[in-house]
């Protein structure tokens, strides 16, 4: 797959902005287009997960970015507050196996990581791997439709 000029969002808490400008400037030497969550100015300002999962999120909802990348500590807390909006399959993912697999089989179209658990180096081998493996579709897919049949019933609910 063609990475060159894909749009991704990314976002992070406070405790990845370091991280996630320098997985923005990996992405973007990569030929990729790059929109960050908004953050505050003030570099020592507390954000919570929720705001820039649910920023990135909607970008990949709406089509204004094919992909997202979000960061927090641990990623789980991005990655829960990201699989609440409508059409993202967010996945959690600490190691290789994970980041190819949510791809592979899940069609996973966010990507969660942690501070806590990965360094910039990791993270950045993860999100090439996850960026360049292809949903594999046939018996993955009726699984994705099936998924996408619950935030259907979930939507309906509410």
């Amino acid at each position: 797959m063609t990475t060159t000029g894909m749009t991704i969002a990314m976002g992070s808490d406070h405790r990845g902005f370091e991280v996630i400008d320098a997985l923005r400037d990996h992405l973007i030497a990569r030929g990729m287009n790059v929109v960050l969550a908004p953050r505050p100015g003030d570099a020592d300002a507390k954000v919570d997960y929720p705001d820039p999962a649910a920023a990135v999120a909607s970008s990949v909802r709406d089509g204004s970015a094919v992909r997202g990348i979000l960061v927090c500590g641990s990623g789980i807390g991005v990655s829960i507050a990201a699989n609440k909006i409508s059409g993202v399959r967010a996945a959690l993912v600490h190691d290789a196996h994970g980041a190819e697999m949510s791809r592979r089989h899940n069609d996973a179209n966010v990507l969660c990581m942690g501070t806590e658990v990965l360094d910039s180096a990791a993270m950045t081998g993860l999100i090439d791997l996850w960026l360049e493996t292809e949903f594999d579709g046939g018996r993955h897919a009726g699984r994705v439709d099936k998924i996408r049949g619950l935030e259907s019933t979930a939507d309906s609910t509410t």
